[in-house]
């Protein structure tokens, strides 16, 4: 059964990803893939304006055979994109799915169905900042659990 909230409406999974054997750029784009294969839009949102240019980029070219459709929150059309890239907190795509990176804040969740926080396992930081906002989102009596990366791939730890 899963957790509403007051409303009645299903709350938003908040899923924690603690990067250990690979970076952002090897985890992000098959979390969108499969995230666009469910038939849901996405928005990935960091604190970071230089990690939005990156993004930008690397979404178009990070495998030979494929891409993302994706465009920066800035441009023309943003509301139509599949993948949202934003510091912004809107969700001006309407997307079901929340990528929180470079400690960006969740903000409001109640209009999605999925947050994922992706923090660097050996950054000090992104570990105290996900630590709190695992802390904050327990508080808000969300569904949360912590995925960790093993050698033969994801597993859920808690």
């Amino acid at each position: 059964m899963s957790a509403k909230d007051p409303e009645g409406a299903a709350a938003c999974e908040v899923w924690f990803y603690h990067l250990e054997r690979t970076g952002l750029d090897q985890a992000l784009p098959e979390l969108l893939e499969k995230t666009l294969q469910r038939g849901w839009k996405a928005i990935v949102r960091s604190s970071a304006p230089e990690r939005i240019e990156h993004l930008d980029g690397w979404l178009w070219s990070y495998r030979d055979e494929s891409f993302l459709p994706h465009a920066p929150a800035d441009e023309p059309g943003a509301a139509r994109q599949p993948i949202l890239l934003t510091t912004g907190v809107e969700n001006a795509n309407a997307a079901d799915a929340l990528f929180l990176v470079d400690g960006a804040e969740p903000g409001e969740l109640a209009a999605f169905k999925r947050c994922v926080v992706l923090f660097d396992g050996n950054d000090d930081d992104q570990l105290r900042n996900a630590r709190a906002q695992w802390s904050a989102v327990k508080a808000r009596g969300l569904p949360v659990s912590y995925w960790k990366q093993q050698a033969r791939g994801w597993e859920k730890q808690a």
